[in-house]
């Protein structure tokens, strides 16, 4: 293959890493802001790169995260949310976990999603 041909090809191959998603629906956007509030208001302790943090500095990394991936254009749904913001590290890949009073640390990616869950059955 010839080094211009190459280039091409890898710029094809590249493109659905760099496309963007439709913003947040302002009921996705009503969706997201509930989990992230739920966590800061949970009293739980959300575990990152090997440390535990309180429920408030936990949404305030979420928060960032939402903020950092609408820039780009990666989050359009709660489950976009929970998928790209709430359930792994984005530098280490290592999954988050959430230990509430009284119960065993969980994948915060289905404590969210159960949440999200709730959310929606109780409108």
């Amino acid at each position: 293959m010839k080094p211009r041909a190459s280039l091409v090809l890898c710029w094809f191959c590249a493109l659905p890493l760099t496309t963007r998603a439709e913003p947040p629906s302002p009921a996705a956007a009503r969706e997201i802001q509930h989990l992230i509030e739920h966590l800061q208001n949970s009293g739980c302790e959300f575990m990152r790169n090997g440390s535990w943090y309180d429920s408030g500095k936990a949404a305030d990394h979420l928060r960032q995260k939402y903020d950092d991936l609408q820039k780009k254009g990666w989050v359009s749904t709660a489950e976009d949310f929970i998928a790209r913001a709430g359930s792994e590290s984005s530098m280490s890949h290592k999954a988050y976990e959430v230990r509430c009073a009284g119960r065993a640390a969980e994948p915060s990616g289905p404590w969210l999603q159960a949440e999200l869950k709730r959310y929606r059955n109780a409108k």
